[in-house]
């Protein structure tokens, strides 16, 4: 059975807060996660930087900003390994259970939806084609500075003319999506199916979610409890 639980961070809110967006990660938030990131991590870094740099960050490794400090040829050849793992996934893309659901619920209330993946824009394309649910606006990778930091979230909320504490983050990354709502200013929340963020190695980490699901079913009673939501 799914649970919604707050983080043990979250401060109780007293009043309904207004929620004019919702911000989505995409992939292992909207589509079930199928890449398989520790071996494409091994594979960009080698097995020897890899057990160093995930000893060094234990929220998670930011691959995309090792890749940034190489030379051109050893980048050039990663955004390649990287590509053809993003390649697999792609051909094995499937929404995640809740995600139509969550949609389709913030759509009858008129709460923005928008997306921001680390993914390029090709992976999203296909997931609005296969899906029929497009979000708006829909930021990949080639908008930079990507995630953790807060510049695409802040982006989303000035095309929608909001603030960002009425938007909500949701994403299954503390390191990316947690992150970058945080340093926004909005409110976050964290998939985590599994409950691989209850582990202590997650515990003394710079950001922590307002909220923790462990399904996107659970997001909607959190909506309707603590916020008031609003064109």
């Amino acid at each position: 059975m799914s649970m919604a639980t707050f983080a043990p961070s979250a401060v109780a809110v007293t009043a309904k807060a207004k929620l004019r967006g919702v911000v989505f990660d995409m992939d292992g938030t909207l589509t079930v996660p199928v890449i398989d990131f520790p071996a494409m991590y091994r594979a960009v870094l080698g097995e020897e930087d890899y057990l160093k740099i995930k000893s060094e960050n234990p929220s998670g490794i930011d691959i995309l900003h090792h890749i940034e400090t190489w030379s051109s040829d050893r980048q050039k050849r990663a955004y390649e390994i990287i590509a053809d793992f993003e390649k697999q996934g792609s051909d094995r893309l499937q929404i995640m259970p809740g995600a139509s659901e969550l949609y389709a619920f913030l759509e009858s209330k008129n709460v923005r939806r928008g997306l921001i993946t680390r993914n390029v824009k090709d992976a999203v394309d296909l997931f609005h084609k296969r899906f029929g649910i497009v979000f708006s606006p829909a930021l990949s990778r080639e908008f930079k500075p990507y995630k953790p930091h807060p510049a695409p979230l802040l982006h989303i909320c000035s095309n929608w003319e909001v603030q960002p504490n009425e938007v909500m983050m949701i994403g299954d990354s503390l390191k990316d999506d947690v992150a970058c709502g945080k340093r926004a200013g909005a409110f976050t929340c964290l998939l985590d199916e599994t409950g691989r963020y209850d582990s202590p190695e997650y515990q003394n980490v710079e950001f922590k979610p307002d909220y923790k699901v462990s399904s996107l079913v659970d997001v909607h009673s959190i909506l309707e409890k603590d916020f008031d939501l609003i064109a």
